[in-house]
């Protein structure tokens, strides 16, 4: 039996991803800020739920003391798009924006690996995005950021047989990544953006997710998998 972190595993990607590793029967720890939606996942799923709040580092820390000093998987699923609003002119805000969505993307997952790093046995996997290739603004600015600092994490673990990657999901449904924002034109869009003209699913990231933890795959490493029905082409 392995244990497994899955930060932001409350809800969305991560439920689906701590439901995926629980059903081999590993020991799935979820993270996330809100007490009473983790409770009750963790319950759902026989996870072990930890409140934390993966960009602040006093709370990164007091998570280790919640975790065995073996952990086998880290998945950094925390994050998620901050800023839906574009400030005219006033910059004290843009800047709070863009912070906000770096802190959630990026900085969440650098600080929760680097805590983890010495008790990381096999996989770490991050949760990019499309918009890491392609997306505009912040958003996608902190998660192509990820993609790089990625590279940093599996030269640093590889010697020790450890993996790390980035899976990209494209317009995955079951999430809360829109807030209600997504109108019905928008939607239809990014269909018609796809080549399977259907949308992800929750359940399609946390496959991969899972596949990148397996032995299979542990000569993937470095790499960001692009996990959205073809609507962004890569070689």
């Amino acid at each position: 039996m392995r244990t497994i972190v899955v930060t932001g595993g409350a809800t969305g990607i991560g439920r689906a991803t701590a439901e995926r590793f629980r059903a081999d029967g590993d020991e799935v720890v979820i993270t996330g800020r809100r007490a009473d939606v983790l409770e009750k996942t963790a319950a759902d799923l026989g996870a072990r739920g930890v409140v934390c709040d993966a960009t602040d580092p006093a709370q990164v820390e007091r998570l280790l003391d919640e975790l065995p000093e073996r952990v086998d998987v880290l998945v950094n699923n925390a994050g998620g798009n901050t800023d839906f609003g574009r400030p005219d002119g006033d910059l004290a805000q843009l800047k709070a924006n863009w912070l906000a969505n770096l802190e959630a993307n990026l900085i969440s997952a650098v600080l929760t690996t680097t805590a983890l790093a010495p008790r990381l046995t096999t996989a770490v996997v991050h949760l990019g995005s499309i918009a890491g290739s392609r997306g505009p603004g912040s958003y996608g600015a902190s998660k192509a950021g990820l993609a790089m600092w990625n590279a940093d994490v599996a030269a640093e673990l590889g010697p020790r047989g450890v993996t790390s990657n980035v899976v990209a999901p494209g317009f995955t449904a079951e999430t809360e990544f829109f807030q209600g924002r997504l109108t019905d034109e928008r939607r239809q869009a990014l269909l018609q953006a796809t080549l399977t003209k259907r949308e992800g699913q929750a359940g399609d990231i946390a496959g991969t997710i899972h596949f990148l933890a397996s032995p299979a795959a542990r000569h993937i490493t470095a790499q960001v998998l692009h996990v959205n029905g073809g609507a962004l082409l890569t070689r």
